[in-house]
C-alpha cells in the first residue's frame, strides 16, 4: 500500500475527472486540491508549494493537440522550476510522451487510467520532489555556509614564508580538478587545506565530503565508500549510497590515506582509474565525477619504496603535492595564531581577557608543539577558560614538552646504531609501547619503526 504523503494539484476541465482523482488520492496523499479553470494555476501555486501536478493537455474543447497543456507546462516551470508536472490525457501517443518529457514533463498518464498505475506514478513522482528538495536544501546550505567562511583560507592562517608557499599553491591549483596530495603531521591543518581547495574551487557549490580513512575498519570499507544494495548483507535495510556517489560532482577528502591496506588500496585505484562504483550486492557500476583530495601524516614516498604504498596509486592522487609545515617551523606564525584562537575563546567562554603577555609568547614560541596548530589551540581554550587575569600568563599555560624529553639522553657511545637503538626505547616507553604514536614522534612510519625494532630485538 503506497504510504500517505505529498501534496497533488490536478488540473482538468472534465469534473469528473477531477472527482475521480480525489476519491482515487485522497487515502493516500496529505493534500489533493483539485481546479477545473488552469488560469489559477499561478494563484494556487504562489499559495501552495505542490510536490505534484497532474496536469490536463487540452482544455479546449475537441482540442486533440495537447498545445494548452505544453503552454501551461512553460509557465509552471517559470514559477517552480523544480516543479514535477505529469500530464494526463486522453489522446495520447508514443510522439507526445516524447515531447512532454523534453519539455520538462516527468511523467504522461492516459485516460482512462489503471488505478495501480496512476498510485505507482504519483508515489515515484512524489519520491522525485522530495528528493529534489532535499538537494536545493543541501545546496543553499552549502551556500550559505561558504559564505559565511568568507574568508580566503578560513581559520587556516600564517604570514610566514612557509605559510606563504601554502596559500599560493592553494590559488593555483584549487580552480583546477587536479588531484591532490597534503602531507603533514597531525595537527597542521590538513582537512583545513582541502577545505580552502575546495571552496575556492568550481565545484565551491557542490557538496564536500570528508572521510577519515583511519576511523574504517576493512569489513565496513567498501560498504562506506563505495555503498550498497538492499540485502547485501545483514543489516542492509535499504539501498545507500556510499562516500563517492555522495561526493559526484564535488569533492572528496580522504584523511589518512597511507593507513590503507594494500587490498584497499587496490580498490581505491581502479574506482579512481574507471570513475566508477560498484555497490556491495549490485552487478552494475554507477559513474563518479569527485574531485579528489588525500591527506597523509606518513611519510607515503618511503612507504613506496617499502612496498607498503602503492606506487601507481601515489600517481594518482599527487598530481600536485602540497607540503604542511609543522608549527615548530613557522614559530613566527604563533602569535597570530594565538590571538586568533585567544578571539575564539574570549567570545565563547565570555572572559574579558585583552591579550597575551610578551612574556607568554616568548614561552610559546619556544615550545616544541608535537601536536602542532591542533595543541595550540587546545592550550589557549584551557588558557582562557583558567585565566582570571586581563592578559595570559606564562602561568596560564601548562607544556609538557615531549621532545625535549626525548633528548635527554645520556650518550654512553657513539655508535649510531646504540643512538638509534637508545632513541627508540625511550620514545616507545614515553609511549607506553604505543607502535604508531612513537612511529609518528620518530618521524617513521609503522612498518620501517618494526624493522628497527626487530634489528635491535626490541
Amino acid at each position: 500500500m503506497m504510504e500517505k504523503s505529498g501534496k497533488v494539484l490536478a488540473i482538468d476541465d472534465n469534473e469528473d475527472i477531477l472527482f475521480a482523482l480525489k476519491l482515487l488520492l485522497k487515502n493516500y496523499v496529505d493534500i489533493i486540491h483539485t481546479e477545473s479553470n488552469p488560469e489559477l494555476i499561478p494563484e494556487l501555486l504562489s499559495k501552495e508549494k505542490f510536490d505534484v501536478v497532474l496536469l490536463d493537455m487540452n482544455f479546449t474543447k475537441d482540442a486533440i493537440s495537447g498545445q494548452e497543456g505544453f503552454n501551461w507546462l512553460g509557465k509552471i516551470l517559470e514559477i517552480d522550476p523544480d516543479a514535477v508536472v505529469v500530464f494526463i490525457t486522453a489522446y495520447g501517443d508514443a510522439e507526445k510522451a516524447v515531447k512532454a518529457i523534453k519539455s520538462g514533463a516527468t511523467d504522461f498518464i492516459l485516460k482512462p487510467w489503471q488505478n495501480e498505475k496512476l498510485l505507482a506514478t504519483v508515489s515515484s513522482a512524489i519520491r522525485l520532489r522530495q528528493s529534489k528538495n532535499q538537494a536545493t536544501d543541501l545546496k543553499i546550505k552549502q551556500i550559505e555556509i561558504n559564505a559565511i567562511q568568507d574568508q580566503p583560507f578560513h581559520e587556516f592562517i600564517g604570514n610566514s614564508p612557509e605559510m606563504q608557499q601554502v596559500f599560493s599553491t592553494i590559488r593555483k591549483v584549487a580552480k583546477t580538478d587536479a588531484n591532490v596530495l597534503i602531507l603533514g603531521e597531525n595537527g597542521t591543518g590538513k582537512e583545513l587545506v582541502a577545505r580552502a581547495l575546495h571552496r575556492n574551487s568550481l565545484r565551491k557549490d557542490e557538496t564536500f565530503i570528508s572521510v577519515d580513512l583511519g576511523s574504517i575498519t576493512e569489513t565496513l570499507f567498501e560498504s562506506e565508500l563505495f555503498g550498497y544494495m538492499k540485502g547485501a548483507f545483514t543489516d542492509a535495510k535499504a539501498d545507500r549510497q556510499g562516500r563517492f556517489e555522495l561526493a559526484s560532482g564535488g569533492t572528496l577528502f580522504l584523511d589518512e590515506i597511507g593507513n590503507l591496506s594494500l587490498p584497499m588500496q587496490a580498490k581505491i585505484l581502479t574506482t579512481i582509474e574507471r570513475r566508477e562504483v560498484i555497490r556491495v550486492g549490485a552487478n552494475t557500476p554507477k559513474s563518479i565525477d569527485v574531485r579528489l583530495i588525500c591527506a597523509t601524516n606518513n611519510n607515503i614516498h618511503e612507504m613506496v619504496h617499502e612496498d607498503t604504498f602503492r606506487q601507481d596509486l601515489l600517481y594518482r592522487i599527487n598530481t600536485v603535492e602540497i607540503h604542511l609545515p609543522p608549527l615548530r617551523e613557522r614559530t613566527s606564525d604563533i602569535p597570530l595564531l594565538a590571538n586568533h584562537f585567544l578571539t575564539i575563546y574570549s567570545k565563547k567562554y565570555r572572559k574579558n581577557i585583552k591579550g597575551i603577555s610578551s612574556e607568554t609568547l616568548k614561552k610559546l614560541s619556544q615550545y616544541h608543539w608535537p601536536g602542532n596548530v591542533r595543541e595550540l589551540q587546545h592550550a589557549l581554550e584551557r588558557a582562557v577558560i583558567m585565566s582570571d587575569s586581563e592578559n595570559l600568563q606564562p602561568d596560564d599555560f601548562i607544556l609538557a614538552n615531549k621532545v625535549d624529553k626525548v633528548g635527554e639522553i645520556e650518550i654512553e657511545s657513539f655508535n649510531l646504531d646504540d643512538i638509534e637503538k637508545n632513541i627508540i626505547v625511550k620514545v616507545l616507553k614515553q609511549n607506553q609501547g604505543n607502535v604508531t604514536q612513537a612511529a609518528t614522534m620518530l618521524g617513521l612510519t609503522r612498518t620501517s619503526l618494526y624493522r628497527r625494532m626487530e634489528k635491535y630485538g626490541l
